[in-house]
């Protein structure tokens, strides 16, 4: 019986390493994604995940959608196309030295 349970304590350790490393911080930062697209508003200076640097014209809450205008034109992009980091970076306050 206990011969049993000594042999699973490593998989059982290994799992829980595994969740703790790799699928929480995982979840966690879906959420995180998730809170930043529903949050975005008209007006927002936004990065895709490919590179495109636009404002929000537009929402749609209907199909989870934006319009983004850029030099180019309106675009109309998903809201999880939408880098979290990098449009973060872009509207955060520069300090002055």
């Amino acid at each position: 019986m206990t011969e049993g349970i000594g042999s699973l304590l490593p998989f059982v350790l290994m799992f829980v390493v595994v969740y703790f490393f790799m699928i929480a911080p995982q979840m966690k930062r879906q959420k995180k994604e998730k809170k930043f697209a529903s949050e975005l508003k008209r007006g927002d200076r936004v990065i895709t995940k490919s590179g495109m640097h636009g404002k929000i014209v537009d929402l749609f809450d209907k199909d989870n959608t934006c319009v983004i205008e850029t030099l180019a034109g309106k675009i109309k992009f998903e809201r999880s196309s939408i880098s979290m980091e990098m449009s973060s970076a872009l509207n955060k306050p520069e300090t002055v030295k």
